[in-house]
């Protein structure tokens, strides 16, 4: 029996393909520009931010009132940062106390329903797909259309045999 290494791709993308060089050049010009546009103004508020603090740095502008600016940005940014990482941890924290106190004390289902419903299932898929051994043990399987399981099935087989925690 052959094996088939084929995969189905679900995307096309031109620009990896063979040919289409023009396509190529220009968005690999648009990329380079996009970078360009995002390095180029960080190094020059980087340097002149710099160059404000030791002069023998190159920069480009050094109006006062610019590296205010920048630095009350930083500030700004700084505070957001310490605000958003209190509100972060605190809440973390006090979502663990509330798991540690409630979800791990109880169970959040019936374990005795539990046990039912998992020999409930088992009894179904043996019957259907035949014994647990076989099926763990076979190479591949083909389901028939007659074994496929309808949307809500086994919660209907639950629900037959009173075992749907889930209202």
């Amino acid at each position: 029996m052959k094996k088939n290494n084929k995969k189905q791709q679900l995307y096309t993308d031109k620009y990896f393909e063979p040919g289409h060089i023009l396509l190529k050049i220009r968005q690999t010009i648009v990329a380079i520009l996009g970078w360009i546009a995002v390095i180029l103004p960080i190094t020059i508020t980087i340097t002149s931010l710099w160059a404000s603090f030791d002069s023998r740095i190159p920069h480009i502008w050094d109006y006062h009132e610019g590296i205010y600016e920048i630095i009350f940005i930083g500030t700004i940014l700084l505070f957001s940062f310490v605000m958003t990482a209190i509100f972060s941890i605190s809440l973390t924290l006090i979502q663990n106390r509330k798991r540690d106190r409630l979800a791990e004390q109880w169970p959040t289902y019936n374990p005795i329903n539990q046990k039912k419903r998992k020999k409930v299932i088992d009894d179904f898929f043996d019957k259907r797909f035949g014994d647990k051994e076989f099926r763990e043990n076979v190479r591949t399987y083909n389901v028939q259309p007659e074994q496929n399981l309808e949307t809500h099935q086994i919660q209907e087989l639950y629900a037959h045999k009173n075992l749907d925690d889930i209202h």
